[in-house]
């Protein structure tokens, strides 16, 4: 067993674990950590708790300090300056005639890197304008191409949904989002129903798809043969998220709702397991 706090960089950025030692740091409060990128600072999202090694990566990288009002004040004028760097970079981009965007810049905490964050359809090659950064800038210069979603994350926007984007808002990682959770949930497959601003489909189809998987283990398929006390019957039509099954009885010349409870209750299904 191992103590840890949880540190994010960005705003629903990935949690990053590190040793406090022995202090007690508070939640929300701000840290100075070393990383593979240099000296950074971060947000304490997860404070001091034991965790099974297994869950971590060790060796664990132990916190600096807690960040003070001078540490804030550096991040604010990094800040700043990579807005003038962005501005620089996009005139350098011109100048090469690359086929790029620029989508952000930022400052290690430490100003020993910055990093120019870009989308592109293929790969680019930005030698010269590396050397062009690094000649402007006298430090270390990391170009790092991004897709589509993270292009998203970084952005952010409205959805469909008329929230503020999943992904820049809470969303730490990207899961796996396929056109089968489309299906399964009985929605249309229209591209522009069921895709993000970014393109890719939807990270919101992935939150009830558990949901209906367990749902579809339960529930009879449409078109199975079902005796009821009224008769056999012809499964014609299925409510997922209620659990209510429409069973057509030709004999009855009608359509008969159960709820799952009700056929398991009378022993017309046998509840599945997992």
């Amino acid at each position: 067993m191992i103590e840890v706090i949880g540190v994010r960089f960005k705003k629903a950025g990935k949690i990053y674990y590190f040793d406090p030692g022995e202090d007690k740091i508070p939640l929300n409060s701000y840290v100075i950590v070393e990383t593979i990128r240099g000296i950074e600072f971060g947000k304490v999202v997860v404070t001091n708790k034991i965790v099974d090694e297994e869950d971590v990566v060790l060796p664990l990288k132990k916190v600096i300090r807690v960040a003070d009002e001078k540490d804030k004040l550096t991040v604010l004028e990094n800040q700043k300056e990579a807005e003038k760097a962005f501005d620089i970079c996009n005139e350098k981009i011109k100048e090469h005639k690359l086929e790029m965007n620029l989508v952000d810049v930022e400052y290690t905490f430490d100003r020993n890197k910055i990093i120019f964050y870009f989308t592109a359809d293929g790969r680019i090659d930005f030698r010269d304008l590396v050397k062009d950064l690094a000649a402007m800038f006298k430090t270390r210069i990391e170009l790092r191409q991004i897709g589509v979603r993270d292009e998203a994350k970084m952005i952010g926007g409205i959805g469909p949904c008329g929230r503020p984007l999943c992904c820049s808002t809470f969303l730490g990682d990207f899961e796996p989002v396929s056109i089968k959770m489309a299906k399964d949930q009985n929605l249309s497959l229209n591209p522009t129903k069921i895709s993000g601003l970014c393109g890719r489909l939807m990270c919101c189809l992935k939150y009830e798809n558990d949901d209906y998987e367990t749902a579809k283990r339960q529930l009879p398929d449409l078109g199975e043969e079902i005796h009821t006390p009224y008769g056999d019957g012809k499964v014609v039509g299925l409510n997922i998220l209620e659990r209510v099954i429409q069973i057509e009885i030709p004999a009855k010349e009608r359509v008969i709702e159960y709820t799952l409870d009700e056929l398991i209750e009378e022993g017309i299904l046998v509840q599945a397991t997992d």
